[in-house]
């Protein structure tokens, strides 16, 4: 690609000075009919200056057609041979006049006749060099009429004349090699520099985006996080009211926890998306692709959806397949989850459709709704983080508008191709490419649930007070025996003290991530764990959304939690940690 940009810009250069020579043509020539009017007959100058200038009209047609017109690489060699033909017959026109005027015994048109042609071939290394065969055939031409008329004509100086245009010519192809070896290179160059600046220019624009991106992220997040968080302040207001009244009625207990459930439950789906949105930013999320049978996993989609579809009064189809494809099932389902209730949440009439197609070796994941649909000019843009282009006063009730970002995200992750057609007025289609299964994988056997009423000995580090009593209260109405401290070295004198009244053995160890003094969970378990003298089981419970700290607590091996965690979650994590620490020991037996 490059070398047809430098041949291409080597012929433009071959054109571009066409204009020099041809304005040197017609100053030599009116000089050399002056010169040459008493040594050749007028009507031989006529018809050499015609022809002169004839060619001379036709180049400059030439260069000026090149010059207009769109050119394809094949046709660049065309017009470079044409270049040569014109030097050529240029450089013919030169040697017939060498060969009149080559009249030693007529000083004036003998030495203007050597003068003008060694000036002519000197002159062909800078216009000419951008194509050698137009600079040798133009000296050629050039040089060899007289050269020819030096043998005939005989003489004493012949052998001078001879040796003088041989080192001229010489000199001047030499020249040509070097000059040709030099254009080449700066033309190389330039290209370079201009790629290197068009490739710094993408990339300022792209940091440009990306910086307007973080800004209206970060904003549509600040004003997300602060409405639930209003909501909650106001909430708490009521309830102190209500508690200096006096004691609270049953009725407002239950109505005021309806509704701080609802808005934790808002907190916790935007938090959720944001923390969707970094793990697939910080590549923590591991890919397991296995055979998925569609039919199953549209049942699970047409379940799920029923439901609404019913309140809603839409139409709500699935075609069944009997296709199997490759991909994550869990990850699978879930962008198409997602975009299953981007469709039902702008679809005020009509209906939805989820079905598949073949597509070669691929099968493609239909989503059809007949919403208003999406501009074109638009379609893009609702792939960024808090974009809904039809809420435009950011009702929590129709999402966070993360949905189609995690989505992006992960079939870009699973290699899956997105694919997105919409009329407006009439609807969308949002697709996922997937790959065909080969085989149809036998089904797994069945995971047996881990047993629940269980009691664990648990070692807690939580540098936030208030985190760390309710934490210590929780474990312990679950049943579990707690030893609770700010950091490692506080869990460690309070064990020891439990150690001193009797046994106080220990399973598993819960910790926050970012501790105090710059310590980290990580750095906790491992001093645990060496003050126990083994390896534990470890939970850690984080609320960092960066990418770096995601990557850097995932990459601990250890069970993570994030931030805001339920009972239910935490007692799962802890009872998973243990059955996968018994599996362990079980395989290593």
């Amino acid at each position: 690609m490059q070398e047809d940009k430098i041949r291409e810009a080597l012929v433009e250069l071959l054109y571009r000075n066409a204009y020099g020579v041809v304005a040197s043509n017609v100053l030599i020539s009116l000089a050399a009919a002056y010169v040459m009017r008493s040594t050749v007959p007028p009507s031989w100058l006529v018809g050499w200056l015609g022809a002169l200038y004839l060619l001379t009209t036709i180049r400059v047609f030439a260069a000026r057609r090149f010059f207009s017109r769109n050119r394809e690489p094949a046709s660049v060699s065309r017009w470079a041979w044409l270049a040569a033909g014109f030097s050529c017959v240029s450089g013919l026109l030169w040697g017939m006049l060498g060969w009149v005027g080559f009249v030693p015994e007529q000083p004036a048109p003998f030495l203007f006749t050597i003068v003008a042609l060694t000036g002519l071939v000197c002159g062909t290394v800078p216009s000419l060099s951008a194509f050698p065969p137009a600079l040798v055939g133009s000296i050629i031409a050039t040089v060899l009429p007289v050269m020819v008329r030096s043998v005939v004509s005989g003489g004493d100086n012949s052998g001078a004349y001879l040796a003088l245009l041989t080192g001229l010519v010489a000199i001047n192809l030499y020249y040509c090699r070097t000059t040709h070896r030099m254009l080449r290179e700066s033309i190389r160059l330039r290209l370079e520099n201009v790629e290197l600046v068009g490739h710094l220019q993408e990339e300022r624009d792209r940091a440009q985006a990306a910086d307007h991106a973080k800004t209206r992220f970060l904003a549509a997040a600040s004003h997300d996080l602060r409405q639930p968080i209003h909501a909650l302040s106001l909430l708490i207001a009521t309830l102190a009211t209500l508690g200096r009244r006096g004691a609270v009625q049953s009725g407002d207990a239950r109505d005021l926890a309806g509704k701080a459930k609802s808005i934790v439950g808002n907190l916790s789906a935007l938090l959720n998306g944001l923390l969707d949105i970094s793990r697939l930013d910080a590549g923590v999320v591991t890919v397991a692709k296995e055979t998925v049978n569609l039919s199953q996993l549209f049942n699970q989609l047409s379940n799920e959806f029923a439901p609404e579809a019913k309140d809603r009064g839409l139409d709500w189809r699935v075609v069944e397949s009997r296709l199997h494809v490759d991909s994550d099932p869990m990850m699978l389902k879930r962008v198409l989850g997602n975009l299953l209730s981007n469709a039902f949440r702008y679809t005020g009439s009509g209906g939805v459709l989820l079905g598949c197609r073949r597509r070669g070796a691929a099968v493609e994941i239909q989503i059809w709704d007949t919403g208003p649909g999406i501009p074109a000019d638009q379609q893009a843009m609702i792939f960024e983080e808090f974009v809904q282009l039809q809420n435009p006063a950011r009702d929590r009730t129709q999402g966070l508008g993360l949905g189609l970002a995690i989505v992006r995200r992960t079939s870009a992750l699973l290699h899956h191709p997105l694919k997105l057609a919409s009329i407006v007025g009439r609807g969308s289609m949002f697709s996922v490419m997937v790959p065909q299964a080969s085989a149809v994988a036998p089904p797994s056997p069945d995971q047996r649930a881990p047993p629940a009423d269980i009691t664990i000995s648990i070692m807690v580090v939580e540098d936030e007070g208030d985190v760390l009593d309710i934490m210590v209260q929780l474990l312990t109405l679950q049943g579990h025996r707690v030893y609770a401290g700010r950091s490692a070295a506080e869990v460690q004198r309070i064990h020891a003290q439990a150690m001193a009244a009797g046994d106080a053995p220990v399973d598993l160890i819960v910790a926050d991530y970012r501790l105090g003094d710059g310590a980290t969970g990580q750095d906790a378990i491992e001093a645990l764990c060496a003050y126990i003298g083994r390896s534990l089981p470890a939970v850690i419970v984080t609320g960092d959304t960066s990418p770096a700290r995601i990557k850097e607590a995932t990459a601990s091996g250890h069970r993570i939690l994030h931030k805001p965690i339920t009972g239910e979650q935490l007692h799962e994590a802890i009872i998973a940690a243990c059955v996968d620490r018994k599996q362990s020991i079980d395989s290593d037996c």
